[in-house]
């Protein structure tokens, strides 16, 4: 099945892209997920919703499995180990609405560590299933937080804010770059191409010098052997004077004779004139024939300049056929081939010069674009840095401080003349370091939430695995918030999550419970009723449902 190549998208932030310049269409959302024989999930089929969706369940619920079986339909690693003991195999499969067509994805994975992916029921490869769901689904989980630490995807975060002047830097960069690599391919083959030029050109000499002309073997090789046989063709032009000429009785003579006779009967007879005018025609034309028979009768040796000839140019000839042959036609179609290569080899060894000029100008142009793209970048990081430290200070941390640093590199690199990189604190009085030196996990995840938050998520679905890590209290409730914005702006959000604070602001509420069934451990997942809500929070809080944790319960759903 062929598709369009997409990006995955399991990944801490959203990937660079421009502000969009119409209006976005309604996003296509998850609609159903079913999953068969994953980890301790037997069989569930989960209808998902529109919006903020929270996922609780006591510690060792499997709360996470939902997120396992999203990042296998994103082309995650298929490790065996999630393989429900004693099944052969486990399935996921997803499905969305687009357009009024159910589409989906699915995903086999066997005990044997084989697998297949499908696409709509049609068989795909692991990297296109993961292409497609990527464009509808990001996961945020705390060990792809390391994404995050690549300064590749820093600087992405930066270069969103200045799309233009990065890709007019990336342009210049590639053009030079396509120039740079042909003039290397120049040099590198410059011994090679000076072989190539030597042997086109005497190839086109040898054969400029012979000169062949289309059908011209067939009459050379008739005069030779005409030369060759003159003795023969002498003698045989002999014996035929001798009848027509020179024996005592000859045809001329006899010929001549007629004529006479017919002298009486032509005076009086038309007819016998007639006959005797057209046997002195043939007797002419007879005598002609033997003037010609003469010369050939005394021809009887060739000469041998003209013998020369003819051998030494069907030689020539012979020679070229079986160089570039088999057929003079085929010699004269090398002949222009070898001459089109020829010109086309010489243009190279000039361009080679007139290149190494051009490299050098669209060099200059690339860093003129990088010099461009660093003032933007200098421009547009100061008001950045402070609208994601805004939103991270609101997530339990108020005294964190970012700062996006560049650097020069001591040449141009393929996305400008600088790295970038992300500085962060989360402590008073303590200098900024760079973000992968200094943040732990669960300060990477509040800060990939704020990426989301001030940046957007590229996909219409979202998923936090453990967002709240080392939180609780008021920023329990900012990252709720951050969370709840998100999902307002038309996008699905899912959150796994064991703060209560968190769960009340979803506007649906999942409940991951594990039971023993038949002797076998079972998680299963369903949507929680307004009281069963309400009890869930609760216990969230407290750890039981008494009637003080039941009204601290209405207060955190009523606030939300």
């Amino acid at each position: 099945m062929t598709r369009k190549a997409r990006t995955p998208q399991v990944a801490p932030v959203p990937a660079v892209r421009e502000a969009p310049h119409v209006s976005a269409p309604t996003p296509t959302l998850l609609r159903r997920l079913e999953v068969r024989h994953l980890a301790t999930i037997r069989d569930l089929a989960l209808d998902l919703r529109p919006g903020f969706s929270a996922f609780t369940g006591e510690t060792g619920a499997g709360k996470s499995i939902i997120v396992d079986a999203l990042g296998l339909l994103l082309g995650t690693r298929a490790n065996t180990d999630l393989i429900r003991t004693g099944e052969e195999n486990l399935l996921v499969a997803g499905f969305w609405e687009e357009g009024g067509e159910e589409l989906s994805a699915s995903r086999r994975v066997t005990a044997g560590g084989r697998g297949t992916a499908r696409l709509d029921g049609e068989p795909v490869s692991v990297r296109e299933l993961g292409e497609w769901t990527g464009e509808r689904l990001t996961i945020h989980w705390q060990h792809s937080a390391v994404t995050l630490l690549s300064p590749a995807r820093q600087r992405a975060l930066l270069d969103r804010q200045v799309p233009g002047e990065a890709a007019a830097y990336a342009a210049a960069y590639r053009t030079w770059s396509e120039a740079r690599t042909r003039l290397d391919a120049l040099r590198a083959q410059g011994r090679e191409r000076a072989r190539q030029l030597d042997l086109l050109a005497y190839q086109v000499r040898e054969i400029e010098e012979v000169s062949p002309q289309p059908g011209e073997e067939e009459p050379l090789s008739a005069e030779l052997s005409r030369l060759a046989n003159l003795e023969t063709i002498a003698q045989g032009a002999a014996g035929a004077l001798e009848l027509l000429s020179e024996g005592e009785t000859n045809a001329v003579s006899l010929m001549a004779e007629a004529v006479r006779a017919l002298n009486a009967g032509a005076r009086y007879d038309e007819t016998s004139a007639q006959l005797q005018r057209d046997l002195r025609e043939a007797l002419s034309a007879l005598q002609a024939v033997v003037g010609e028979l003469r010369g050939v009768a005394e021809d009887s040796a060739p000469d041998p300049k003209e013998l020369a000839r003819v051998e030494g140019r069907l030689a020539a000839l012979g020679k070229l056929r079986a160089k570039y042959g088999p057929t003079l036609e085929d010699v004269l179609a090398f002949y222009a081939e070898a001459q089109a290569d020829l010109e086309r080899l010489t243009r190279d060894e000039e361009d080679a010069g007139s290149l190494e000029a051009e490299v050098e100008r669209q060099r200059q142009e690339v860093v003129r674009a990088g010099e461009a793209l660093d003032r933007a970048r200098q421009k547009a990081a100061g008001p950045l840095a402070a609208q994601l430290a805004a939103v991270v200070r609101e997530l339990g941390m108020p005294h964190a401080r970012l700062e996006f640093r560049l650097s020069p590199l001591a040449a141009p690199g393929p996305a400008g003349l600088s790295d970038v990189a992300l500085f962060f604190t989360a402590n008073p009085g303590e200098d900024l370091g760079p973000l992968a030196d200094v943040a732990s996990g669960g300060e990477l995840s509040r800060v990939m939430l704020a990426i989301s938050t001030v940046l957007g998520a590229d996909t219409p679905t979202v998923v936090f695995d453990e967002v709240d890590a080392g939180i609780g209290g008021a920023a329990a409730l900012a990252v709720a918030a951050q969370l709840a914005g998100l999902a307002a702006g038309g996008r699905q959000v899912l959150v796994v999550t064991h703060l209560a604070q968190i769960a009340a602001r979803a506007d649906h509420h999942y409940k991951v419970e594990k039971r023993v069934e038949d002797g076998r451990t079972v998680s299963r997942v369903r949507l929680l009723s307004t009281n069963e809500r309400l009890t869930e929070i609760a216990r969230m809080l407290s750890g039981n449902t008494s009637a003080a944790a039941l009204s601290h319960a209405r207060e955190l759903l009523a606030g939300g």
